[in-house]
């Protein structure tokens, strides 16, 4: 009988090509699924930097709270404004975050 596993009588033939390609496509998707649920824990590494981050925490507001304390003076803070912009784009009118 002929079976799509006996090419001819001579071996296994190029359905054994199809296993490793079973098995990589399991592995990949595996590590896929790890990566975007399972290792996304407190500590895990491919945690977004800003996630335990406030927004009263973010760069732009630590800024605009140094500017209304009279840390830094009005060029300073707009150096530093357009700086951070181009980092974590702008969030709201006039620099104002």
């Amino acid at each position: 009988m002929q079976t799509p596993a006996d090419w001819g009588g001579g071996g296994p033939g190029p359905w054994i090509l199809l296993f490793p390609l079973i098995w990589a496509a399991a592995v990949i998707g595996a590590v896929t699924l790890l990566r975007r649920t399972a290792w996304r824990g407190p500590g895990g590494p491919w945690r977004p930097v800003d996630a335990g981050r406030t927004a009263a925490d973010s760069p732009l507001a630590v800024l605009g709270r140094r500017f209304a304390s009279g840390e830094i003076d009005e060029e300073e803070y707009w150096r530093r404004l357009s700086v951070l912009e181009e980092h974590f784009g702008r969030t709201g009118k006039r620099g104002v975050a």
